[in-house]
């Protein structure tokens, strides 16, 4: 793996060395984000409306990501989009006051899902194949190499509180992103099949290129490995929007962990997807690919349960609960993420890939509210719901008779 890390170049080696000054900063604060809300008395159910109608605007910004991509090309996309979605809403959510501030911020940063496109495709486009897993693999490792500055967001928090540390956390973020966006514009190049989009749609109307999703979506309709993984995806965005997001409350206020402890958990998961990444995922290659997502599926499903029945103050069970959560995620989740890059028409990417997220965006949309509704009544019921997803998910991935990818 590092042997194919040192061999990379073009623009996947300038995505994937510039993705820690975005990692780091959003790892030292995400552990905070609920309970950040929280403190500024924001509703568990207002937290999940936030959700519902950031992922509700996702959706169109989704729909136009294709467009807006192909039209500017994915180098000027991602640095403008990235800029927007990410170094305003981070000033904002700095200074936020009350569920007012969140819900401005939250409609500004769902401009992401257009960067989202555009990044993607500027690394993939020239990129073959066989490398698009173990590229994703290294995405994740740099992600997880990031969880290990949260110690120090953990710290603070246990001496200062929530609100303060989280504060200067977002100015950070500011700081870094906004480094990362500018570093990544100077040093990568517009990938060819950019530089064909571009060209292709130069002159035609962009209320065309819209009216054009008819037939993108068709083209997705017909594919049983397409229709598969947008599938697939759809549920786990709403499974992971309900964990990142109910957690922390279910974790501080119901087993009674400390909240500057939240910012060690992360770092447990982490240490333990990298042992996984590194060690264990290349023995694995030669399983078929479905039977490895199924059995990080059946470790999800077992880590629910697990946390669902955990007693308080009890550090080893959250432990287990950890482990298992990391050992499914490294099973799944790159192998989830491959499987949909190459399910894609190299041709449409873009587009393919906009509506994929816009429709899977439509989806899980209203599951925000409805988990804090749930939340409201019980912090518990919004993890059973992730198990019966998680069945839900199971099942469909065995229904696949063939390697998906």
């Amino acid at each position: 793996m590092f042997k194919f890390l040192f061999g990379l170049k073009g623009n996947a080696r300038t995505c994937l060395l510039t993705e820690p000054l975005y990692g780091i900063p959003f790892n030292l604060y995400l552990p905070f984000v609920t309970l950040y809300m929280y403190h500024l008395g924001v509703l568990d159910r207002e937290i999940g409306l936030i959700l519902s109608i950031g992922r509700l605007i996702q959706v169109f910004m989704s729909l136009t990501a294709g467009i807006i991509t192909d039209k500017f090309g994915r180098r000027l996309t991602t640095l403008v989009g990235d800029l927007i979605s990410w170094s305003i809403p981070t000033l904002i959510w700095a200074f936020s006051q009350n569920f007012w501030w969140f819900l401005v911020a939250a409609i500004i940063n769902s401009l992401w899902q257009i960067t989202s496109v555009s990044w993607e495709c500027l690394w993939v486009d020239d990129t073959d194949e066989k490398d698009v897993a173990p590229i994703f693999n290294w995405i994740y490792i740099t992600g997880l190499l990031a969880v290990f500055f949260a110690p120090i967001a953990g710290y603070f928090v246990h001496i200062y509180g929530v609100v303060p540390v989280v504060r200067v956390l977002y100015v950070l973020a500011f700081i870094f992103m906004t480094a990362k966006f500018i570093v990544l514009y100077i040093y990568s190049t517009e990938s060819n099949r950019g530089i064909e989009r571009m060209a292709a749609v130069k002159n035609v109307p962009v209320m065309q290129s819209v009216l054009g999703y008819k037939d993108v979506f068709l083209q997705i309709a017909r594919s049983k490995i397409m229709v598969k993984a947008l599938i697939l995806q759809a549920i786990w965005g709403v499974i992971f929007l309900i964990s990142g997001t109910f957690f922390a409350l279910y974790a501080t206020q119901n087993l009674l962990v400390p909240e500057s402890f939240l910012a060690y958990f992360p770092i447990l998961r982490a240490g333990i997807m990298l042992l996984f990444l590194l060690v264990v995922q290349e023995k694995l290659t030669k399983y078929k690919s479905q039977y490895m997502m199924f059995i990080g599926i059946l470790l999800y499903i077992i880590s629910m349960i697990w946390l669902l029945v955990a007693p308080q103050y009890d550090w080893l069970w959250m432990a287990a609960y950890i482990a298992m959560d990391a050992c499914a995620a490294a099973l799944l989740l790159p192998r989830l993420d491959a499987l949909v890059v190459n399910a894609i028409e190299p041709l449409e990417r873009a587009r393919i890939r906009s509506l994929f997220s816009a429709i899977i965006l439509a989806v899980s949309s209203p599951f925000g509210y409805l988990a804090g509704l749930l939340s409201d009544m019980d912090r518990r019921l919004p993890f059973f719901l992730n198990v019966i997803l998680l069945f839900i998910m199971a099942v469909v991935l065995l229904r696949s008779r063939r390697r998906i990818y």
